[in-house]
């Protein structure tokens, strides 16, 4: 089984605005699957639903074949890394305290939590001198990097990241871009990862998810979103951005 998560016939409205309409999307195990589209398409809410923060209307989630329901997710949640914007952090913990927060919630005993924190500030190029620090003394950079080094704290089989580079500068994010990139290969880590950035996608994309108005419009690599449009939208959402570098 290719796949770690199946979302069949899944839907989701808000206050009687749909959100997202009946979907059906296979994540492929050691991928990065992109979703991209306008805002307010869907996005977000599809990322909230396989980490059960919100509630399907219909419809079913699954993860590694096992469901995600409200009885799973407490378990299945401790195989899941979530990074937002900003890292999320909790600005009266420490960086070190924000990275070890659900390792201490789960019980790991302090000598192989500060063995895995330093192999996560090598792997994330993160100064071990700036745990001690609050989120509002680390750069934008660093505090994206603080929340993914939480939520690859407990070796997920699935990171969800919901443009966690928008709000940084442009250089700023393609450092980020170019390690990221790295860790991903380097744990062939199964990534599903939120943009509105077309050339943001291209890059760390395997698969490309277009979506629009609450339903996936296609799915597939650049070369098949540009040269075999499945909707007239595709080639007006990529002509939209056909000055960033798509290669």
């Amino acid at each position: 089984m290719s796949a770690l998560v199946r979302l069949v016939d899944v839907s989701k409205r808000y206050m009687g605005t749909t959100a997202l309409q009946s979907t059906n999307l296979s994540i492929e195990r050691s991928k990065t699957t992109v979703l991209i589209g306008p805002s307010g398409c869907g996005k977000s809410t599809l990322l909230r639903l396989i980490i059960r923060l919100i509630e399907p209307d219909s419809g079913s989630i699954e993860f590694n074949g096992e469901a995600i329901t409200p009885d799973t997710i407490i378990n299945l949640r401790r195989r899941i890394g979530y990074v937002i914007q900003e890292g999320g952090l909790f600005p009266h913990l420490t960086a070190r305290a924000n990275v070890l927060l659900m390792a201490r919630h789960v019980g790991t005993s302090d000598d192989e939590m500060r063995k895995r924190l330093l192999e996560l500030c090598e792997l994330t190029r993160f100064s071990a001198n700036l745990l001690s620090r609050y989120p509002v003394e680390l750069s934008g950079g660093q505090r994206q990097r603080v929340g993914l080094m939480r939520a690859l704290m407990l070796s997920p089989e699935l990171l969800l990241l919901d443009e966690p580079l928008g709000a940084l500068d442009p250089l700023v994010r393609v450092s980020l871009q170019t390690d990221l990139k790295g860790i991903f290969a380097r744990l062939q880590q199964t990534v599903l990862f939120v943009t509105h950035d077309l050339a943001e996608a291209t890059y760390f994309g395997d698969e490309i998810v277009l979506m629009n108005d609450g339903r996936v419009v296609q799915k597939g690599s650049i070369k098949e979103l540009r040269e075999k449009p499945a909707d007239p939208f595709v080639s007006e959402f990529i002509n939209a951005q056909r000055g960033l570098a798509l290669t």
